[in-house]
């Protein structure tokens, strides 16, 4: 199965614009314009809420954590790495 990918552009290129795309791009636009502005206090205002919520959140989150215990270093060549082939491959013995 051969498919001619230029020959199929040119079969797109020689069809007509769909009727329904006339004036799409003029009615797109009338509609954005139409939408009711929000003034630069007010993207400031939400910025700044947003900003103090992000803020509060990480404080909240980072406090309400376990602390952990001590941390295990592990070792690429170390005997105790619990990731080692040798240690997973025995199992539970």
């Amino acid at each position: 199965m051969t498919i001619d990918l230029d020959e199929l552009l040119g079969r797109l290129r020689m069809e007509g614009v769909h009727p329904g795309l006339t004036g799409l791009e003029e009615a797109v636009f009338r509609r954005i314009a139409s939408r009711p502005q929000v003034s630069f206090a007010q993207q400031l205002s939400m910025g700044m809420v947003a900003a103090f919520g992000a803020v509060l959140l990480g404080v909240a989150s980072n406090g309400l954590a376990t602390p952990a215990g001590a941390s295990v270093t592990l070792s690429a060549f170390g005997a105790s790495n619990p990731l080692a082939p040798s240690t997973l491959l025995v199992g539970s013995r």
